[in-house]
């Protein structure tokens, strides 16, 4: 079994099409009855949730987690903190990136990698983004600084990652960052771990509707880095999952299956 979580803040109107695409992408082929998703409704305010549960299917079951506390870090964490599966991953839920890297990811799994990341940042890697100054300048720096604190990742931020799901649950309740740059603390620790981390090119397209503030997140995103590389630095660990965070959605409140 394959479990994905996907972080969503107000994702209402993105969120169908991505479970649908994954829907497709999984329908008929190796990978039939063999994915299931897990949606954590990072503190909405639109019907994010309402929308989640009416994408539940036998195909492609989805279960609702509510997370209360912002920040895609705190929502990612929060889902794999529900997760059994054997693998656990997480992706983006505007589906920006290509679901061909579940294939991907999976297969450099299975030839012995721990985790498996797609990478916008690989010379085979296609991405479609809209630019600007702002933009350009900000992610270079970003990526200046987040080479220091885990060298030899060329795009620490893609929002596709695979790995094994045991790795996952020990890992996962060491992370602090509750913002974007959580990623970065993700690889830091894994790399800290042993693990052995493969980076695989993607396809990656910016989707209209992001809640992603260059102006806003992008200085909380450089405080985060910073945070991080000195807790790292003082070898910082937290023991166990923060109790509180995960809330899971009754299974009676879900929608049923259909046939």
């Amino acid at each position: 079994m394959i479990e994905l979580v996907l972080p969503a803040f107000n994702e209402e109107a993105r969120l169908p099409t991505t479970i649908q695409a994954l829907r497709n992408t999984v329908a008929g082929g190796d990978l039939a009855d063999s994915v299931r998703v897990i949606v954590v409704d990072n503190a909405s305010t639109d019907r994010t949730g309402d929308v989640a549960i009416a994408e539940n299917s036998a195909e492609l079951p989805v279960e609702l987690v509510s997370c209360q506390i912002r920040g895609k870090g705190a929502a990612v964490k929060a889902g794999v903190a529900v997760t059994t599966a054997d693998i656990v991953g997480f992706m983006d839920a505007d589906g920006a990136t290509s679901l061909d890297a579940l294939a991907a990811s999976l297969r450099l799994l299975a030839l012995g990698a721990d985790a498996a990341i797609a990478s916008r940042g690989l010379p085979e890697s296609v991405t479609m983004v809209r630019t600007s100054v702002m933009r350009a300048v900000g992610a270079q720096a970003y990526r200046s600084w987040a080479r220091r604190i885990v060298p030899g990742i060329s795009d620490t931020q893609c929002g596709f990652k695979l790995m094994q799901g045991d790795l996952a649950r020990r890992i996962f309740p060491q992370l602090v960052t509750r913002g974007f740059s959580f990623d970065v603390e993700l690889l830091a620790r894994l790399q800290r771990d042993g693990a052995q981390i493969a980076e695989f090119a993607t396809t990656w397209v910016d989707v209209p509707g992001s809640t992603f503030s260059p102006a806003r997140h992008g200085l909380e995103s450089f405080a985060e880095l910073a945070s991080i590389r000195r807790m790292l630095r003082n070898g910082h660990r937290v023991p166990g999952a923060a109790s509180g965070l995960t809330a899971r959605v009754p299974l009676a409140v879900q929608a049923p299956i259909s046939s």
